[in-house]
């Protein structure tokens, strides 16, 4: 059975389509639902990709990759399992989105910096009225005796 292809997935601005040469597939045995079947079918599967190595990546993406997957890396080889299903064509599939899904996340650009504001006059007012309200509330509640 072919792998699933990633080629169709070229995004303009994600991670470019990962080249199926790259990839390296291992199966085993999965645990979990399915019986007898589990114990004689490699359902899981496994996905590898050198990230240091890959084509696809610029050297920004790269570098920005192989910081932010630090604690996922061993070496610099990024890998990703899947053995939701029984099927191995599923897991295979799952597999290969997980692995497209840490690339884009890992090489997307930092946020914009958040450029600071103050509340405005609105803001403010009705901030205070709240708290006025929750002090008389409270105020409310206490049992004082004015004798």
């Amino acid at each position: 059975m072919e792998a699933p292809e990633m080629a169709d997935r070229g995004d303009a601005q994600g991670v470019p389509a990962l080249p199926e040469a790259e990839l390296v597939w291992r199966f085993s045995r999965s645990g979990g639902p399915g019986g007898q079947h589990v114990n004689t079918s490699d359902t899981r599967a496994t996905v590898s990709l050198d990230v240091a190595a890959t084509s696809v990546l610029t050297g920004r993406q790269r570098e920005r990759a192989l910081e932010r997957l630090a604690g996922r890396l061993r070496g610099t080889v990024l890998t990703v399992s899947a053995s939701d299903t029984r099927s191995q064509a599923r897991n295979r599939e799952l597999a290969a989105e997980r692995l497209r899904a840490a690339l884009d996340a890992a090489c997307a650009p930092p946020p914009r910096e958040r450029r600071p504001t103050r509340p405005g006059r609105g803001a403010r007012r009705r901030r205070l009225e709240d708290k006025r309200r929750r002090s008389a509330l409270k105020r409310s509640r206490s049992c004082r005796s004015d004798d």
